[in-house]
């Protein structure tokens, strides 16, 4: 099905330490997102970047949250622009930028359903909060600000909390956890697949397995983060995870899910150019957007066998 997208970039690097992740939806842009996008038929309006405050030069002393109040004026502005997005009957797809985006973007997007699906494709949980973040980097957080756990001013965002409900939850491909992590994906009975689960089940498994659970949801939003590929893979990212998901197997699954017809928002980030090589991450990025939107290599091979063996 051809859609109307409308991609709105997020050039913020206040949710992390490591410069350079600002210039993520320049780069993803720079690789041909959008004629790739178009040559499959769909149409592409580029609405171009929200604006990003500086980083903030002192620490509070009242929290543990680095760039607190900037994250959060992003997180207002990502919002109502994706909530805009949405009533004009557009697909949002955000490109970041850190993954502290997925804040904003979740707060946009979830008022539009009564029982979003989440899909975090991540080496990451992103459910920290400050009590048990090792950093203080909000770019670990915005999936437990999404299901309401974390500082008031992350969880409100919209003025409305939870974005979202554990149980329609599925995070794919982690292999780094905080212990504060663990500890919140054992309480809520989070769906968790890691890498060992990946390896000894296969990805067509995996995939199989998230769209029958997530089945009982009226929308789905996929925050693909791309640390959780391998870092051979997508070595531009800014904490990369040895013994990740494979370019192959990321491709196999954006392909299901183009297949499922069920994902209705998506954010690609965690691009970061500086420590990228000839821009290869975002080259990939836009790939699996291609397979995410439905490319295919041949339009139905199995229909063409059976027209040819008829001819």
């Amino acid at each position: 099905m051809k859609k109307d997208i409308s991609i709105l970039g997020v050039p913020m690097d206040l949710g992390q330490s490591r410069r350079g992740v600002d210039m993520g939806p320049s780069a993803i842009r720079y690789a041909g997102v959008v004629e790739r996008l178009e040559r499959i038929g769909h149409s592409v309006t580029d609405l171009g970047d929200i604006t990003i405050a500086p980083p903030e030069k002192e620490v509070s002393k009242n929290h543990n949250l680095k760039n607190l109040e900037g994250v959060v004026q992003a997180s207002l502005e990502l919002s109502k622009q994706v909530d805009s997005i949405i009533s004009e009957k557009q697909f949002p797809l955000i490109f970041g930028g850190d993954h502290s985006i997925a804040i904003g973007t979740l707060a946009g997007v979830s008022k539009h359903f009564n029982n979003l699906g989440v899909i975090w494709y991540d080496a990451h949980g992103d459910l920290n909060t400050e009590e048990t973040s090792p950093s203080g980097n909000i770019h670990g957080m915005p999936l437990a600000a999404s299901l309401g756990y974390g500082h008031p001013s992350l969880t409100n965002i919209g003025e409305y909390a939870p974005k979202v409900k554990p149980e329609n939850i599925v995070i794919i491909g982690a292999r780094d956890l905080d212990e504060g992590e663990q500890k919140l994906i054992n309480e809520l009975g989070i769906k968790v697949y890691t890498m060992h689960e990946i390896d000894k089940l296969g990805m067509t498994k995996v995939m199989e397995e998230t769209i029958e659970y997530l089945k009982g949801t009226d929308g789905v939003h996929l925050s693909l983060d791309l640390d959780g590929l391998d870092p051979l893979e997508c070595p531009g990212v800014g904490t990369p995870v040895i013994g990740g998901i494979s370019y192959r197997e990321s491709h196999l699954a954006m392909e299901m899910l183009a297949d499922a017809g069920i994902i209705t928002s998506a954010e690609f980030v965690e691009v970061n150019p500086i420590l990228d090589e000839k821009n290869k991450t975002a080259q990939v990025a836009v790939a699996l957007m291609g397979s995410l939107f439905g490319e295919k290599l041949l339009a139905n091979p199995l229909k063409q066998k059976k027209e040819y063996a008829l001819s």
